[in-house]
């Protein structure tokens, strides 16, 4: 039977404060008997340092214990059944036209857009909670078509966002970004109030109007994506192509939801924070874990300190300094006589 980390980390911290307090009772014996030579003239330091003892044997107990538990735990990456009934959604709508392949995404401007939006959107497929939540995919251009439906595999959803050419899927002509973001609008409208985000990726390029005519209740959070340089047009099927961010934020404005320009950037933590399916990161309470953390942090940062203090604040400060006295050349009985030296406390009772 193997022993928990706590119950090992418990033993590893009585032995370290045994085995400390001895040194300590050891050390202090040998301290007294050069008390004179180490503190000067009182023989004793600062009343304060009585507690250095005690401080290192609680640190050392707090360090062993915590180092011992940490060694002894074993990772574990927990792995939920997801739950048949979901009570959260991420709706995604994802530009498929020729456009998205254009390469001046990215930090470098060098990468292509589907491929990049795939990257931006992975910030939040970390995030979900995997148990309750399931994804579904829009694919949108000349029309749209659902490729995926509510699945709770993330992998099946990075595969498809890996710049997979989906507008080979599609008749050729200008892209329907508001028809597909209606259909899956009225898609979202079976599942729970505030149940669902939705996530619309694209460059904007667009030849139909926006418009949006009802939201659903079930969407609660609602985020458009802008891929593609906004300022530097690539042609694209006859027509010069960019990111048109005044659609885009229009868009978002109708459907009471946040723009990002995400040429370039990934989706800041506060507005990934506060979405609806996320799953939290503060943990529900302190583990064996953390506590191990703790007095780690406490030991080290206790006996870090303990040592430099003792040097510089432990030892009292003489005011009278031992001073020469020249007695007498000779003794009474003719013999020369050395100097000694005196010590302050017999200069205050007057002893020569």
């Amino acid at each position: 039977m193997v022993a928990s980390p706590a119950l090992l980390g418990c033993l590893a911290a009585i032995t370290c404060a045994v085995c400390i307090a001895l040194a300590e009772w050891l050390h202090n014996r040998r301290i007294a008997r050069v008390a004179f030579l180490a503190f000067g003239a009182s023989g004793r330091p600062r009343r304060w340092t009585a507690i250095a003892s005690v401080v290192r044997v609680i640190s050392g107990s707090l360090l062993a214990f915590g180092l011992t538990v940490l060694f002894w735990m074993e990772p574990k990456a927990v792995e939920k059944e997801p739950t048949l009934e979901a009570s959260k959604h991420l709706l995604v709508c994802l530009d498929a036209s020729p456009s998205m392949f254009v390469a001046d995404s990215g930090p470098n401007g060098k990468i292509k857009r589907a491929i990049w939006a795939g990257e931006v959107i992975q910030a939040i497929l970390d995030r979900l909670d995997t148990e309750t939540t399931r994804v579904t995919v829009f694919a949108v251009y000349t029309k749209s078509i659902p490729v995926i439906e509510e699945t709770f595999d993330r992998n099946v959803v990075r595969n498809l966002l890996d710049g997979l050419p989906l507008y080979a899927a599609f008749e050729a002509g200008p892209t329907k970004l508001s028809t597909g973001v209606g259909d899956a609008l009225n898609y979202a409208r079976k599942w729970q109030p505030k149940s669902a985000t939705l996530v619309i990726v694209s460059d904007g390029d667009s030849e139909e109007k926006t418009d949006v005519r009802s939201i659903p209740s079930s969407i609660a959070d609602s985020i458009v994506i802008g891929v593609g340089d906004p300022i530097r047009p690539t042609m694209v099927s006859g027509h010069r192509s960019t990111q048109d961010t005044a659609s885009l934020k229009l868009l978002a404005s109708k459907l009471n939801g946040v723009y990002h320009q995400g040429n370039n950037k990934q989706l800041p933590s506060h507005i990934v924070n506060k979405l609806t399916m996320v799953r939290p990161r503060v943990a529900d309470g302190i583990g064996l874990r953390e506590l191990a953390l703790a007095c780690i942090a406490l030991g080290g940062t206790a006996l870090c300190f303990l040592g430099p203090a003792l040097l510089l604040f432990g030892k009292r400060i003489s005011h009278l300094p031992a001073v020469l006295v020249a007695p007498s050349p000779l003794k009474r009985d003719g013999s020369p006589a050395k100097n000694d030296w005196v010590k302050p406390n017999m200069l205050k009772n007057g002893v020569s």
